[in-house]
């Protein structure tokens, strides 16, 4: 099984052991994304440019763990702030909190949030004629709330094409709703939209080029992901969902994560 991200995976199952709080396989299921973007795409948020900075919004904020671990390696978050996760006291929770964590920028976890604001800020940029860059990651079962489809709108109808979205396909929310055919949902509402593995820096990089071509509309990358994709017992078994491992669960885990 080919895995990237190990490293970070392994963090993401020490912090939330560390503070028995979180969701392994929701974090599994982004990080690569997250990883992606702050490697290869985002203009990094440092003190001395903020203001020339791209945004990344991560409306399911549950899969917060993921962001701290991209954060903490870029140099944005202190490993004493990571290590702190979940702990009394601490500024890093189970959703991410934009008034107490840099390089936060909203504070999400109700689904559905999340994009309406990144809408409102690339619309903002757009305003004051600014090349800032709004990325936004949603999950597959904000794509119930109306809020999303709203935002969508939005966006398309002020040809928001400063704002890239990557949807997290791992399709949990399909055990309480399905929804057909995302690629045409979201081309309906105006988006230019493409269908990649999440899991692969690859076919991020070819729907990156491919979405190029567009000009004038928002993008959204719909990404063929698994809910905890890493390790072989908690890949798309929703008993995981907010689980914490015990001690035995942790040394198969560590030993996935290092083979």
């Amino acid at each position: 099984m080919s895995v990237l991200n190990k490293d970070l995976r392994q963090r993401i199952v020490d912090i939330i052991i560390n503070s028995k709080e979180g969701h392994i396989p929701s974090a599994f299921s982004v990080v690569d994304i997250i990883n992606y973007l702050y490697e290869k795409k985002i203009k990094l948020p440092k003190k001395n440019n903020w203001n020339k900075r791209d945004y990344f919004f991560l409306s399911k904020g549950h899969g917060c763990a993921a962001l701290y671990v991209v954060l903490n390696k870029f140099k944005i978050l202190s490993d004493k702030d990571l290590n702190s996760y979940g702990n009394f006291g601490s500024k890093l929770g189970g959703h991410p909190d934009m008034t107490k964590i840099f390089g936060v920028e909203a504070s999400t976890g109700s689904l559905g949030h999340g994009l309406p604001t990144a809408v409102g800020v690339a619309l903002g940029l757009k305003i004051k004629n600014n090349n800032n860059k709004v990325y936004c990651l949603i999950g597959d079962g904000e794509c119930h709330e109306g809020s999303i489809w709203e935002a969508a709108n939005l966006a398309s109808n002020l040809h928001l094409n400063n704002l890239i979205c990557f949807l997290d396909w791992n399709k949990s929310a399909q055990k309480l709703l399905k929804i057909e055919n995302l690629k045409k949902k979201w081309e309906a509402f105006g988006w230019k939209s493409s269908i990649a593995d999440g899991h692969s820096e690859k076919s991020l990089d070819k729907c990156f080029i491919k979405n190029k071509e567009t000009t004038d509309r928002p993008r959204i990358i719909i990404c063929k992901n698994i809910k905890g994709k890493g390790v072989s017992f908690i890949e798309d078994n929703p008993v995981w969902h907010h689980k914490i491992p015990n001690n035995e669960e942790y040394k198969i885990i560590k030993k996935e994560l290092t083979l």
